[in-house]
């Protein structure tokens, strides 16, 4: 995909690490939406401060791009420790993990994202390291193999994953807080766009917060990313204000459209209503009629559409929803869609689990 395909996709590129970490929250105090997490978090915390203990380990899961990686940095500022940050498919032996826990301070908080994929060895090894702050390192090979027992000191493991399924029963069990981040509602998203104007020094209207916040499919990341390219047109193009027209017409040459689909997913809608008469159709084939890669398609794409009710995944194939043919401005056909295709669902509630 182009980059400018890529303003839409919630997983981080390294051109967004920079940017973010200009806007991403300090303090659990300036986290926006989540209460429930925040207010859990914030119980968990005080109340590990007051015992002169670390926290339980955390568990984080959701979709990319709503904010784990902030709230792990945040649970080491709250607890004034330091954060060592690696992540699963990094941690490719269990003498690549034993080295980080060794050299964990006192209290230090260990970030790992994407957890779900760290191989079985390293995972292993971990779950002495929770429960016992302990290791236990393996020397030579066969007979004459023995195993060296390291302590470790008490720390807090922060885990994140956007595929919480994929979690073995033993890992999960191991954490003490597990904590489900939601997609943001548009009034959260436009706030979090105020304060990141704030911080970017972008003069920003309530109504062009409103726009962007629209086309963000209910993550901040989008949010940030957005706001950073209309920014840089209200700067060249405009007077240098996000308001609504600017932020309209940045987004028409950035081709987001109002429900926040791109060039690839209208592309993908259009070939199911115009070459396929709206499906069922297999992967497969739909992604050769756009051009890309099946995976791409499914993994990229679908989500997002699946979840605003554009597109429905069935036994026989993909279907393009009622709600498809109309934001293609086509005139849906009379009857069935192939398959009885259930309302929209709430786009900022669903788990990335959900197929």
């Amino acid at each position: 995909m182009s980059e400018t395909e890529g303003l839409v996709s919630a997983y981080v590129s390294d051109a967004d690490r920079d940017a973010e970490a200009t806007v991403r929250p300090r303090r659990l105090a300036e986290f926006i939406a989540q209460d429930r997490v925040r207010d859990q978090l914030d119980l968990l915390l005080q109340g590990a401060m007051r015992r002169g203990s670390p926290p339980d380990h955390i568990l984080l899961s959701g979709p990319p791009g709503l904010g784990k990686t902030s709230l792990a940095n945040i649970v080491a500022a709250e607890l004034g420790a330091g954060i060592r940050v690696t992540s699963g498919p990094a941690i490719e032996r269990s003498g690549d993990l034993a080295a980080i826990l060794t050299s964990l301070a006192e209290g230090d908080v260990l970030f790992i994202d994407e957890i779900h994929r760290i191989a079985r060895p390293a995972e292993e090894l971990l779950y002495s390291a929770m429960e016992d702050f302990r290791v236990d390192v393996v020397v030579g090979k066969g007979p004459g193999a023995t195993a060296i027992p390291l302590d470790v000191e008490p720390f807090t493991l922060v885990g994140a994953t956007t595929r919480s399924g994929l979690l073995t029963g033993p890992m999960r069990d191991r954490f003490g807080f597990v904590a489900h981040l939601d997609f943001y509602a548009p009034a959260d998203l436009e706030t979090l766009l105020h304060r990141s104007a704030r911080i970017l020094g972008v003069p920003i209207t309530a109504e062009g917060a409103a726009e962007i916040a629209g086309r963000s499919r209910g993550t901040p990341r989008i949010a940030n990313r957005l706001l950073r390219r209309v920014r840089d047109y209200a700067e060249v193009r405009a007077e240098g204000v996000v308001n609504l027209g600017t932020a309209r017409a940045a987004l028409t040459v950035y081709d987001v459209d109002a429900l926040g689909l791109d060039r690839l997913d209208r592309a993908v809608l259009t070939a199911l209503v115009d070459s396929f008469k709206g499906g069922p159709v297999g992967l497969s084939t739909l992604a050769v009629a756009v051009g890309e890669q099946p995976d791409t398609v499914e993994e990229v794409c679908e989500p997002f559409l699946v979840r605003a009710g554009l597109l429905a995944r069935t036994p026989r194939g993909r279907v393009a929803t009622e709600a498809a043919w109309r934001h293609l401005g086509r005139t849906p056909p009379n009857g069935t869609f192939g398959v009885d295709v259930p309302p929209a669902p709430d786009l900022f509630s669903l788990d990335a689990d959900q197929p």
